[in-house]
């Protein structure tokens, strides 16, 4: 205990502590995370007040918010983690399969024509609007049941992520009130929308009226959805001379700590260094940057990825969803198996596996950005550090058999 003894101490102490939260701004977030969430009704009250100062009329804050409340589920789906993480023999399974294949194939031409005026004025393949279309609703089957507006009240009251679910909200607002979804419009439990699943922000920013009958409705109409699309793919800097990637074959004698999306290399230069087309043929000769992706670790199926791949982690930051994306677009024009090397079989990894991974790796002074379960970046560049100084091959794969070296190797 101390005591503050005059108004001097005091500031200097204010001043400390608020450069503290600028240099640690986790502590912060972290605070947050055990506030409570203010009185309801007096929250609503001043979000009305912000939200009429944003030039979003009374009466489609009448519409939406008379009477709305906090929806319990979306907050239990909110805090819902997933134990195990899923593994990407897994993950490709569940989202390439035949049926989703021959479906796609089968809309590809059902709307050609479409597709073909929005390829035509955005430069964005055919196949790409087709295959985002069917990761993201299985092609409209499923857009979400969730009411938007008090789904978003619900994630912007809540103290979590309270900032961005509150700038989503009045973006929703702001789209009700120019007339460019329904007030009572039914998306995710998260708030996305339509058949490409569009945050509202998102919607804002690439949302496209193909049609031109005054209103971008990524819900109903086709053109409108594969435009808006292909707009926020190009905005994204897609380049129609590439393709996304391709899955590889490596030399034996590989130098697997050249992987990852840090590691950019030309395409000829990847050839000089042993890697083959899957058939054992040579690389084309062409001045493409492209990155090597092991996701199932040195052991599964490899792949160099180019520019493309970069645009679709801006769409989404998955790996796995950019690949899937990538392989089930080639799908639907070529007749190949979805992988030429077999998928490795192998347990998925549990978030307290991975948080005893990031902890041993601390504790032996690598950096794996915090032990929080979440497998990201930082994790896998200490992963490769570990495997590296332990003479393993460096894939910067989390798997059993990494953690159980962690547990027996001493400090």
């Amino acid at each position: 205990m101390f005591m503050i003894n005059n108004k001097q101490n005091m500031i200097k102490i204010s001043l400390m502590i608020w450069i503290f939260l600028c240099i640690f701004p986790d502590s912060l977030v972290a605070s947050k995370k055990v506030q409570q969430a203010p009185n309801f009704s007096e929250w609503l009250d001043k979000l009305k007040v912000e939200a009429i100062k944003k030039r979003i009329s009374k009466e489609t804050l009448e519409k939406t918010l008379f009477k709305v409340k906090p929806l319990k589920r979306v907050i239990e789906l909110d805090r819902k983690q997933p134990e195990f993480s899923m593994t990407f023999s897994d993950y490709i399974k569940k989202s390439v399969t035949k049926k989703r294949v021959r479906q796609g194939r089968q809309l590809l031409g059902k709307y050609k024509n479409v597709l073909d005026s929005v390829s035509g004025k955005f430069d964005v393949q055919q196949r790409f609007l087709i295959a985002f279309w069917g990761l993201e609703t299985n092609y409209g089957n499923y857009t979400g049941s969730f009411p938007i507006v008090p789904a978003l009240v619900t994630l912007a009251h809540d103290r979590r992520r309270a900032s961005f679910f509150r700038n989503q909200l009045f973006a929703a607002l702001k789209l009700i009130d120019q007339g460019h979804i329904r007030y009572n419009a039914r998306g995710s439990w998260a708030g996305a929308m339509g058949n490409h699943q569009f945050m509202p922000t998102t919607y804002r920013d690439f949302a496209t009226d193909f049609d031109q009958d005054g209103a971008a409705d990524l819900w109903n109409s086709k053109p409108d959805t594969f435009a808006s699309a292909a707009n926020y793919l190009k905005k994204a800097g897609w380049d129609s001379s590439k393709n996304w990637g391709r899955e590889v074959k490596l030399p034996t004698d590989f130098e697997f700590g050249l992987s990852g999306l840090k590691e950019r290399r030309k395409l000829y230069d990847w050839g000089l260094m042993g890697v083959k087309k899957t058939d054992g043929s040579a690389l084309p000769e062409v001045d493409i940057d492209a990155c090597l992706l092991l996701p199932s670790g040195y052991r599964g199926p490899a792949f160099l990825v180019y520019s493309n791949f970069r645009s679709i982690l801006i769409w989404n930051r998955s790996i796995y969803y950019a690949l899937a994306v990538g392989l089930l677009a080639d799908q639907l024009i070529f007749e190949k198996p979805v992988l030429d090397t077999p998928l490795v079989v192998e347990p998925a990894m549990s978030r307290s596996e991975i948080k005893e991974i990031q902890k041993n790796l601390e504790v032996r002074g690598y950096n794996p950005g915090g032990v929080d379960g979440i497998l990201g970046s930082k994790t896998r560049l200490a992963i490769k550090s570990f495997q590296k100084n332990s003479q393993q091959p460096e894939d910067g794969h989390p798997s059993v058999e990494l953690l159980k070296t962690l547990r027996n190797s001493g400090l």
